[in-house]
């Protein structure tokens, strides 16, 4: 069954690299890409929305849901799948950015941006939140685009970040209805 999972992301990575790269694609792929690395641009959002009460819960919040995520990402998963990186499997994909030492699933840049994601659309005003969860989409297609993970890894990193938020979510509230029933 992995073996026909992996064909699968094969043929759609194939597919992407054959079709859908452009020379005038790629810098702008790096770009979104390097959004992701560490999780810094969420990092540095959240940090900032610290400054606000109107987004002090959402920045917080985000800075939880992506230390939760990145230790089941990064610290569990990577490590317990141990999948190699497609351009390390298929000599035919051709990355297009720097090789990044550690495994590819799930991808962390994917986790990490829903992870934030996640929180934003559900704390902030809905049109900043939606922006958000697009970037976080680009960033995914950006990782897939440059061939350094295969679709599952990106589709994986995307639940992981969802359900981190939704994990950190429900406890934020399940906290601040504790605290109202106190007063």
């Amino acid at each position: 069954m992995l073996e026909f999972i992996t064909s699968i992301d094969h043929t759609i990575l194939m597919f992407i690299q054959e079709h859908l790269r452009a020379d005038w694609l790629t810098p702008i792929m790096r770009f979104f890409t390097s959004l992701g690395e560490v999780g810094i641009f969420w990092i540095v959002l959240s940090l900032v929305l610290l400054c606000f009460k109107k987004t002090r819960k959402a920045g917080f919040l985000a800075l939880v849901s992506l230390l939760v995520c990145v230790v089941i990402t990064n610290l569990g998963l990577k490590n317990i799948v141990a999948r190699m990186r497609p351009y390390h499997r298929f000599e035919d994909i051709i990355p297009l950015a720097a090789h990044p030492g550690d495994f590819s699933f799930p991808s962390g840049h994917t986790a990490s941006a829903f992870a934030a994601a996640g929180i934003y659309i559900r704390y902030m005003d809905k049109r900043w939140g939606i922006a958000l969860i697009i970037l976080a989409a680009v960033i995914a297609i950006s990782r897939l685009y440059l061939g350094m993970h295969y679709p599952t890894d990106v589709l994986a990193g995307l639940c992981t970040g969802l359900l981190s938020s939704w994990f950190v979510y429900f406890a934020a509230e399940k906290i601040m209805q504790r605290r109202r029933q106190v007063q």
